[in-house]
């Protein structure tokens, strides 16, 4: 048994332990310190008091998947509801399908029973008003004066920063009988043009978990990860026959293909094989991940290993 999640997942990461030792799921051990973490407003990436998108709304997205029968359940460009991973849950759980976006999505966390509130942070509002007007050249500025909702398109291309892209939260959980489940949640890249979805709540790009093979989950450029559906290619890898880490640098070097300044590409990935190995790593030093053990009293934080995306194979 086992938790793997990135740096800012420490806060979730004793309540999913706690589920594990007491002989709980998987999945509720995933789903539950996810939670934790999107209620958190010091964090500024995921569920409440997270960074806004350009029009200064908070849009949320996550996903969960059940590596025992593969089924999985995503949401996405979410508004008003503080848990989309729970949100997520529900889908794959009461739905025939895998994903539901802006208003269908808000629609079914409301017939759910899921309560709305204002995800905004007095906090996140006001690193978005310095933020936006930070990002813009001089000559530039008087956009936000005429009307941002007309230069939205144009806006996006000039504050959307990949190396400033915000986080995202990912958990991986083995539990007692061996299945595993990977839950990914996030509010997305700051200042992000309305309805853009990254690859957090798209399965196979941002979360893939197989108890047969392993599960990996992704935080960074999620347009990387979606043009290369990082997290699926961990765990195809594996299948392949190559071990953990081999798996992941490939998918990893896999990213270099898919931009033009591969020294700029930002991805960090979390994932396990099926014996319950985990291993963070990144394509920027100094990362780290965190995973834990029933038997453990104290969470262990390790750097994450380092991927250079600008070296020949």
């Amino acid at each position: 048994m086992i938790i793997v999640t990135s740096a800012n997942g420490i806060v979730g990461i004793q309540a999913a332990v706690a589920i594990l030792r007491d002989g709980g799921t998987a999945l509720d051990a995933v789903e539950a310190a996810t939670r934790l973490v999107e209620a958190n407003p010091d964090d500024h990436t995921v569920g409440y008091g997270g960074y806004p998108n350009l029009l200064g709304e908070v849009e949320l997205d996550a996903s969960i998947m059940d590596g025992r029968t593969l089924r999985a359940g995503a949401v996405g460009a979410l508004k008003g509801y503080k848990h989309p991973i729970s949100v997520a849950r529900k889908v794959m759980e009461e739905l025939p399908h895998v994903l539901l976006t802006a208003e269908g999505a808000a629609r079914f966390a409301a017939e759910m029973g899921f309560e709305q509130e204002n995800l905004l942070t007095e906090a996140a509002a006001e690193v978005y008003r310095q933020g936006l007007s930070g990002a813009l050249p001089a000559d530039k500025r008087d956009w936000l004066n005429d009307g941002i909702a007309g230069n939205l398109a144009r806006l996006a291309r000039i504050t959307a920063d990949p190396e400033h892209a915000a986080g995202t939260v990912n958990f991986i959980a083995q539990d007692s009988a061996g299945n595993i489940a990977c839950a990914v949640s996030t509010s997305g890249w700051a200042w992000k043009y309305p309805g853009r979805l990254g690859d957090s709540p798209i399965i196979g790009a941002g979360n893939y978990a197989d108890n047969r093979y392993g599960a990996c989950a992704c935080t960074g450029w999620g347009e990387l990860a979606l043009r290369c559906s990082t997290a699926h290619s961990v765990v195809l890898y594996q299948r392949l026959g190559f071990g953990l880490e081999q798996a992941c640098r490939q998918a990893m070097r896999d990213l270099a293909a898919a931009t033009d300044a591969p020294e700029h590409a930002i991805m960090n990935l979390v994932a396990i094989n099926r014996d319950g190995r985990p291993i963070g790593m990144t394509t920027v030093p100094g990362r780290t991940f965190v995973w834990m053990t029933p038997e453990m009293t104290t969470p262990v934080e390790e750097p994450r290993l380092v991927v250079d995306l600008t070296a020949k194979e």
